[in-house]
């Protein structure tokens, strides 16, 4: 597995496109443990691990940007001990919801998930962004993930959309200012209103974790701070390179 950005599109393409652009997290939880000594080792572990790649290679069918019916896998993610009640992380994308969600379901009967119950699960989409066009998710652009993963919700403070424009504006381009001190980081802001009980979904990658521990210390230096009313709950992890990798975190 090889990391980098290599964009295949640029901010102008994906809004210029006609399509959406869909990304959905889904984070599986252990619901019997008392499987541990019976989870698949040797030739059935490589089998499961298999079954699950071959559907996945189905589910990307000609792949994002391509393929409007595509439900592509960005990356499985060991987000256990970061939290009680979280062991994997599945982040999806795609062009249509629907695809997603029918994606999610048939991932979550492979035998790698099928004991596994969904503790956290949200839907966005890109919409583009009120005071730079070019702000749009990584994913989108079709630039390769990184090794480090957060994901949190966040809804503005009730204010935030009675500002003055001008003001937000302002205060928008500076918190973006703080994050240019970040340039391995990638962002992937996409909108959830009516999606689920949040107004944005913020995914930030990052090669090391550290870099997303700073940045997100740094950025709360920002004046945005002010009108951030929830932004909870966090998931963190990293991206595993084998799919026999989520079989061990899960076993």
């Amino acid at each position: 597995m090889t990391y980098g950005r290599n964009p295949q599109r640029s901010p102008e393409d994906v809004n210029s496109s006609g399509k959406d652009w869909f990304t959905l997290f889904t984070v599986f939880a252990r619901t019997q443990p008392q499987r541990r000594s019976q989870a698949p080792t040797g030739d059935a572990a490589q089998e499961t691990a298999d079954a699950f790649d071959e559907l996945v290679s189905s589910l990307a069918g000609g792949g994002l940007g391509a393929d409007d019916d595509a439900a592509q896998l960005r990356g499985i993610y060991d987000v256990s001990g970061m939290r009680a009640g979280a062991d994997v992380m599945l982040w999806l994308t795609g062009h249509k919801a629907e695809k997603l969600q029918a994606a999610l379901r048939a991932l979550h009967r492979t035998d790698l998930l099928h004991t596994t119950e969904i503790a956290f699960s949200a839907m966005g989409v890109h919409r583009t962004a009120e005071f730079a066009r070019g702000h749009v998710p990584a994913f989108s652009r079709g630039v390769e993930p990184e090794q480090w993963l957060t994901v949190y919700p966040f809804n503005r403070s009730y204010d935030w959309y009675l500002l003055d424009p001008a003001k937000r504006g302002k205060m928008l381009r500076e918190h973006g200012e703080l994050g240019q001190e970040f340039p391995s980081v990638l962002a992937n802001t996409t909108s959830a209103f009516a999606l689920n009980d949040w107004e944005w979904l913020l995914a930030l990658e990052a090669p090391d974790l550290r870099d997303l521990v700073d940045m997100m210390r740094r950025l709360r230096e920002s004046e945005t701070r002010y009108h951030v009313r929830d932004e909870i709950p966090f998931y963190t992890g990293r991206r595993l390179n084998e799919t026999l990798d989520a079989l061990d975190v899960l076993a």
